[in-house]
């Protein structure tokens, strides 16, 4: 058997289903090694595409994803959102084919390329191909980007046949978090927010249970968004995305738990989100993440849920029915009313800033109809750009999972192939991918990979015809803006190129069309290009140009 056989039913035999990604000829014979053992390839258009596809389906499935590149310019051209991934600590698999001769038109640093963006390295050797593997995939499935070095000649080599067994993913040693100390801050604190960040997307059930126990309202960073959906004392994302009310709550908090969170700039607004009077305590599973963002008073390390678990078993909370140990806290039937009535975006007024001659729609009224005409279950993956706020902020969705946020790297372009991703691991869902014009004209290419799966797929659009963040960075100093502004451009036309469904809007009467798509049968994706008014800079923009 060689080498390339038994990487792929090593990886199929730790769970892998789907692989995406690009075949050449360095990554032929393991990819369909993968295809013979019973996983499924998902051919992309380009390797960028291919890596946030593996990205935003790892994110949406919560297991493992699978990247499959050539050697070289493959893995060059999937560094971008390989380095999404790792920031975000995606777990996947980058099958990264190794040309070691330093001569060779193909050869690069892969150790170096990896340590540069983040990501773990391990290489398979023949004599060890099974087992070098199966460590790749275990480290993946603990929380790492892993880029898997393939030697070509290491892949041809012929070994032993290999059958299995495959080794279980040991899980992380657990020590017991020494929780005294928080517990007396819970203890003592009549007014306590969570804040549950990256780290704690698992950790739903602990945390609320926990929150009961002592009277804490709950929110969210950016990236744990939809994980307290359904609560009646979630305020939802906090920092630049935060509603009036959920700035105002926090504001007054005299304990703030983070929970896997690092509170960085976005989540505290540059740190005048919480008050200087609240204690500040974090929670994580790595103690390196203490302190890195902002001073903080009090810190635990260990697993989210362990933590939660460690201190409600002190309080004496059973596994079923909350206590109520906040007696005397702000959860009040009047806190309640408030948070219902004004804890969403669409309930704070705003003044309508489209139709007239620019003939655009207002983004707020746009996702806002568009909130009210999708179904509520949806998986909602949000790209970056001067609109982004718009979807994070007025479409709701049902869980954690429902929300894919490509932020960590920052880059325009990413998110219409994490959708992709997305949608394969849960075709159960409408998915909504939410783009500018920019990262769209990046990254429409992918649109074939769409219509070839005949995905249920919404594409909407932001258009401004602009890079609007650098429209509102640098306009109002009088630079001048002919390289971030564009001629008014008929996406919807492109799309209907590639073979989608093509719609334009300009106001929320041209949305009827959407009505009929999603009444069936959706094989074909469609794609919205709203002409959205632009005529100021968003304010969680405005946050953003103080970190750069």
């Amino acid at each position: 058997m060689r080498v390339a056989e038994v990487v792929g039913r090593v990886l199929y035999g730790h769970g892998a289903r789907h692989v995406f990604g690009v075949v050449g000829s360095g990554n032929f014979h393991v990819t369909n090694a993968l295809v013979a053992a019973g996983a499924r390839f998902v051919a992309a258009a380009h390797e960028g595409g291919a890596a946030s596809m593996a990205d935003g389906y790892a994110r949406t499935a919560g297991t493992v994803g699978l990247l499959s590149v050539h050697q070289g310019p493959g893995v060059t051209n999937a560094l971008t959102g390989l380095t999404e991934a790792a920031k975000s600590r995606t777990p996947m698999v980058v099958l990264a084919p190794e040309a070691t001769a330093p001569r060779s038109n193909f050869f690069i640093d892969l150790p170096a390329l990896a340590a540069a963006v983040g990501a773990d390295f391990y290489r398979v050797r023949a004599t060890h191909a099974a087992e070098d593997t199966g460590a790749a995939y275990r480290a993946a499935a603990r929380g790492a980007t892993v880029v898997l070095g393939l030697p070509l000649e290491v892949q041809q080599a012929v070994i032993e046949a290999w059958s299995g067994p495959v080794p279980a993913v040991a899980p992380t040693p657990v020590t017991a978090p020494q929780v005294k100390p928080l517990l007396a801050a819970l203890q003592a604190a009549r007014r306590p927010v969570f804040i549950a960040g990256r780290g704690a997307r698992s950790a739903r059930e602990p945390l609320t249970r926990l929150a009961d126990a002592c009277g804490a309202l709950l929110a969210v960073s950016a990236a744990a968004k939809g994980l307290f959906a359904g609560n009646p004392w979630n305020l939802d994302v906090a920092g630049g995305f935060a509603t009036p009310l959920t700035a105002e709550l926090i504001g007054a908090a005299d304990l703030v738990v983070a929970w896997g969170s690092t509170l960085n700039m976005w989540t505290t607004r540059h740190g005048e989100l919480i008050p200087p009077s609240a204690v500040v305590v974090q929670v994580d599973h790595d103690p390196a993440a203490f302190g890195v963002n902002r001073p903080v008073d009090l810190t635990v390390a260990g697993e989210v849920t362990a933590v939660a678990e460690a201190v409600l078993a002190r309080l004496g909370v059973g596994s079923t029915g909350p206590v109520g140990a906040g007696t005397g806290g702000w959860r009040t039937p009047e806190l309640a009313q408030r948070i219902r009535d004004h804890g969403r975006w669409r309930s704070v007024p705003y003044q309508d800033e489209g139709g007239g001659a620019s003939a655009t729609i207002d983004p707020r009224t746009l996702s806002t109809a568009l909130d009210d005409l999708l179904p509520a279950d949806r998986t909602v993956v949000v790209d970056s750009g001067n609109f982004m706020g718009y979807p994070s902020m007025w479409l709701d969705v049902p869980d954690v999972a429902g929300f894919c946020f490509t932020q960590a790297f920052q880059s325009v372009g990413l998110g219409l192939a994490s959708a992709l991703g997305a949608a394969v691991a849960r075709p159960d869902r409408l998915t909504v991918a939410a783009v500018g014009d920019g990262g769209f004209v990046m990254s429409a290419t992918e649109l074939v990979t769409a219509v070839r799966l005949a995905l249920p797929l919404l594409v909407v659009i932001y258009d401004d015809a602009a890079y609007g963040a650098e429209v509102h960075h640098f306009g109002p100093d009088g630079y001048p803006l002919e390289t971030v502004t564009f001629p008014e451009t008929d996406l919807a036309a492109i799309a209907r190129g590639y073979g989608c469904d093509g719609l334009t809007v300009r106001t929320v009467d041209d949305l009827e069309p959407v009505r009929r798509w999603l009444a069936g049968p959706r094989t074909r994706p469609l794609v919205i290009d709203a002409k959205v008014s632009a005529a100021r800079g968003s304010w969680w923009l405005e946050e953003a140009f103080r970190g750069h």
